[in-house]
């Protein structure tokens, strides 16, 4: 026996992480970090399109929000679908399989190919409409819960778009990894909208001209009312919204407000 301490053997199906794989684990970080330190949606979304474009690789993708009250597109880059392309895109919708996966499917990653050849993609409303036009030769999508709304729970779609060739594997398992983190994350910044149902029609007018940062002299000669009832009626609303000043019943209601 010799004195020196030999490897273990290498075990037959032992991990190893190419540098590739490498250079990709850090793009799905970057998102994963982005999540973790943001503090609301108006500034996570500008930074967070180009890292989900790194980390999936793709020419352009689509943000859709999803809520009780409607879907709400945003593009990145902006513009990638005029007025007219996004009716003839929902008109087309239900025909297509992609987007009944993410409506009312498991939502999992899914790429366009999986569901259909491009002869068939070709052939569909969806594609002569919009997608066409926006280079969306290749897609991979995904859905998930996404925080709330006003109106309700909020979902998002995910679709990032290719023009010159299809998705890999890899790209599926890097949506799959994000797509917790996004929900989790989206669940964070956008928890329960709970405002109180037995607002009036002039106390929730009151709480929008708060809101917009009138004064209750303002606010009175706008709805035709004196101080003294403006006052009265923000007494009912702090009590109602649960908060004791004019600054947190606004930003509670301005926040609402903005997330239909």
């Amino acid at each position: 026996m010799s004195g020196r301490l030999d490897r273990p053997p290498r075990a037959e199906h032992a991990f190893e992480v190419t540098p590739s794989g490498e250079a990709g684990l850090r793009r799905i970080f970057a998102v994963i970090d982005l999540l973790l330190d943001a503090v609301d949606e108006e500034t996570l979304l500008p930074a967070l399109f180009p890292a989900l474009l790194r980390a999936v690789p793709g020419d352009s993708l689509t943000w859709s929000v999803r809520t009780p009250a409607g879907r709400h597109p945003i593009t990145a880059p902006a513009g990638l679908f005029g007025p007219e392309a996004l009716a003839g895109f929902f008109r087309h919708a239900p025909a297509d399989s992609l987007f009944r996966h993410t409506d009312t499917g498991s939502g999992r990653p899914m790429r366009r190919s999986d569901l259909q050849s491009r002869t068939e993609y070709h052939r569909l409303g969806t594609y002569a409409e919009a997608l066409r036009g926006a280079g969306a030769e290749y897609q991979l999508a995904t859905a998930f819960p996404a925080g709330w709304a006003r109106s309700g729970r909020r979902t998002v779609c995910l679709v990032v778009n290719r023009t010159g060739s299809d998705f890999a594997d890899t790209d599926v398992e890097a949506a799959t990894l994000l797509r917790a983190r996004l929900s989790h994350g989206l669940d964070r910044l956008a928890p329960p909208v709970r405002l109180p149902a037995d607002l009036t029609a002039r106390e929730t007018a009151v709480l929008d001209l708060l809101a917009h940062g009138l004064t209750d002299r303002q606010i009175g000669r706008r709805l035709d009312i004196c101080e003294r009832t403006v006052d009265k009626h923000l007494e009912h609303v702090y009590a109602k919204l649960r908060v004791h000043s004019r600054l947190a019943a606004a930003t509670l209601w301005r926040t609402a407000s903005t997330r239909l």
